[in-house]
């Protein structure tokens, strides 16, 4: 029953998080990355203050260092560092760079955090990142307008994701998901209510284009930050660090598709073989 629902949350999860930067990029089209990154924050901290007040006063004084470290590299960084990425280049190319959250999160966990790592679990992070490569080298789609060392910035985000699942695997497992999530935005929420203050949202908060943009951003951030954060953090608990990160290996075929289906994008043969070779990898990269 539990090795289903690590399964469940994996799917579920793929599929939220590959359609927020559809989301992210609507967002965009009202308000600045920096006004982005904040809103989404305070949105979700809204929701799951909401929902898990009475969990702040279950975690242990000492363990609030850890609960701050992981709100830092889980989702106050790299929620900025992708608001700016993609005012600059396309969601499905920020999507597949992050699928390297993986191969972070194995190579942290061995050097740092002593993580027992089996043979077959690299060789399904080694076939899931093949995937990827295939996914980015043969897409169809071009923009010469695109800064591609923006995408540093993702490569940023998902090495503090790696160190993220390490932390709250060897740290915060005895915490339940929801304790550990309002912990973080409790955290978050002031520097980000601080940063949206001086960012210049106020002045333009009554324009049509924003409004519109709020729409989108409260969905990212209840749904696509929120709840996803309680099971992603779940999943972590149920499963192992390289796993649970390997939902990062989902997100571009969602995008991927999302964009066929709905935005009308060119889906290569190619590209199709590589989103098998990605779920390939992710059940390889999930046994033990």
């Amino acid at each position: 029953m539990e090795n289903n629902k690590k399964w469940y949350l994996l799917i579920f999860l793929g599929c939220v998080w590959g359609s927020s930067f559809i989301l992210m990029k609507l967002g965009l089209q009202g308000v600045n990355p920096i006004q982005m990154g904040s809103l989404r924050i305070l949105f979700a901290a809204a929701f799951l203050i909401l929902v898990g007040f009475k969990h702040i006063a279950k975690i242990p004084l000492y363990k609030w260092k850890y609960i701050a470290l992981t709100s830092m590299f889980g989702t106050f960084l790299p929620v900025y560092l992708f608001a700016v990425a993609l005012s600059k280049i396309d969601g499905s190319v920020s999507s597949i760079l992050n699928s390297l959250t993986p191969l972070f999160a194995l190579v942290f966990g061995i050097l740092f955090f002593k993580v027992d790592v089996q043979r077959r679990q690299i060789f399904g992070v080694i076939i899931g990142f093949i995937g990827c490569v295939l996914l980015i080298l043969f897409g169809e789609g071009e923009n010469d307008t695109e800064n591609y060392y923006y995408a540093l910035l993702v490569v940023c985000a998902s090495i503090f994701y790696g160190i993220n699942v390490n932390l709250i695997k060897k740290y915060l497992s005895d915490l339940k998901p929801l304790t550990i999530s309002t912990g973080n935005f409790v955290i978050m929420m002031f520097p980000a209510l601080f940063i949206l203050y001086f960012s210049g949202f106020y002045e333009i908060s009554s324009e049509p284009k924003v409004i519109t943009s709020l729409g989108y951003i409260a969905i990212l951030g209840v749904v696509g930050t929120g709840l996803s954060n309680i099971l992603f953090f779940k999943l972590i608990q149920l499963s192992s660090p390289v796993f649970a990160s390997s939902v990062t290996y989902l997100i571009p075929v969602v995008a991927i598709m999302l964009g066929y289906f709905i935005m009308d994008e060119t889906l290569t043969f190619v590209q199709g073989i590589g989103a098998l070779i990605v779920l390939l990898g992710v059940y390889f990269s999930s046994k033990k």
